[in-house]
């Protein structure tokens, strides 16, 4: 009995791999993919600027019949990326302005970025780090994160490691293993949190070998990213399942995506559906950031407002995201929500409620 589990655990720690081998990896296994001869020709011209990649799992869920379809809109190359607008930017969140040492990012105080790895188990279309991902391609060294590390070490005021690249979860048992233990040496850290697409993707990656090599000291928040309900199946079920009983909290960002998620209706099943079935609270529901090929995606702030105050009104609190904007310039995520405020006189507040109803509140204070 113990050989038929040990050897059940070593066959689910592998057969992610085979995921990643039957998809798609590089511009020319397009060609395995039921596209018309149009299709094919606008994807590669697509792919030109940015790499390809998504796991057959992921590209199993796409209806090849609907070229509107919400999962192939993500991953799939459009010849619209090559459309470059005036305003758009290499770096929209200021990442490299931000970095003191290579593969860090310190832009608040309690809490850095950890790039252990630019690549990814799939490459979303829309990515505001697709430029760094495509020109810096280098995966994980226990060497090239040292300087990192003894940045970390260095700075007392640092609370939180977030893991992220490139996805961190891409990377063997082994190596998450190392890093997380690295940093379990630092006193002063006391969480390591991960981002991640892979738990959406890749779902047969989450086992037991790679739960058992984030578990020690340090508490640890898995953030996923799921973009629509289409994404969630029995196995991303089961992926969340474990990393809840592992102890992990779990959270989920979102980037409201035109021709992907911008209805209320869509929105408001994913945010259900997370909550509800996986357990995964969420978290921010980003605006479109400025990279660059991508405004055939973004909607307006205004949209996006109308969208935050509608699922206000439909939504539990807990199931409800913070919509925000991730500012140039490393200015951080700021809300965007709807104000419900309509004006002060003194302590009189008139503020609108959920019913549209403007109401005074009178503060009372001492």
């Amino acid at each position: 009995m113990t050989t038929d589990t040990n050897l059940k655990a070593a066959n689910a720690d592998t057969a992610w791999q085979d995921d990643v081998r039957a998809g798609v990896r590089h511009v020319r296994d397009l060609a395995s993919l039921p596209l018309s001869p149009a299709e094919r020709s606008a994807a590669q011209e697509g792919a030109t600027r940015h790499k390809v990649r998504a796991p057959k799992a992921y590209l199993d869920l796409i209806d090849w019949n609907d070229p509107a379809d919400p999962i192939r809109a993500q991953v799939i190359p459009s010849p619209d990326e090559l459309v470059e607008t005036e305003g758009e930017l290499d770096d929209p969140i200021a990442d490299h302005h931000f970095s003191p040492v290579p593969r860090l990012t310190h832009r608040h105080a309690d809490r850095v970025l950890l790039f252990p790895t630019y690549q990814c188990a799939v490459y979303c279309r829309f990515c505001f780090r697709k430029e760094s991902l495509t020109s810096i391609g280098r995966g994980y060294t226990r060497e090239a994160l040292e300087e990192a590390f003894a940045y970390i070490d260095a700075h007392t005021e640092i609370r939180e490691v977030i893991l992220t690249g490139g996805d961190p979860l891409s990377l063997p048992d082994k190596a998450l293993a190392e890093i997380r233990a690295r940093i379990e040496t630092i006193a002063h850290v006391r969480l390591l949190r991960i981002h991640t697409r892979v738990p959406v993707v890749l779902p047969s990656r989450i086992t037991p070998g790679l739960v058992g090599a984030l578990q020690g000291r340090l508490m640890v928040t898995v953030v996923t990213h799921f973009n629509h309900a289409r994404e969630i199946t029995p196995a991303t079920e089961l992926a969340c399942r474990t990393m809840r009983q592992a102890g992990f909290v779990l959270l989920n960002q979102s980037v409201l995506l035109k021709g992907v998620n911008d209805t209320v209706e869509v929105l408001e099943e994913l945010c259900r559906e997370l909550m509800y079935r996986l357990g995964v609270k969420p978290y921010y529901l980003h605006h479109g950031d400025l990279a660059r090929g991508m405004a055939h995606r973004r909607t307006t702030i205004a949209e996006g407002q109308a969208l935050a105050g509608a699922l206000r009104a439909r939504l539990s609190g807990i199931c409800n995201p913070v919509y925000v904007l991730d500012l140039p310039e490393g200015g951080g995520k700021v809300p965007l929500g709807p104000c419900h405020i309509e004006g002060q006189d003194g302590r009189d507040w008139r503020i609108r409620g959920q019913d549209g109803e403007v109401r005074v509140y009178r503060e009372v204070v001492g």
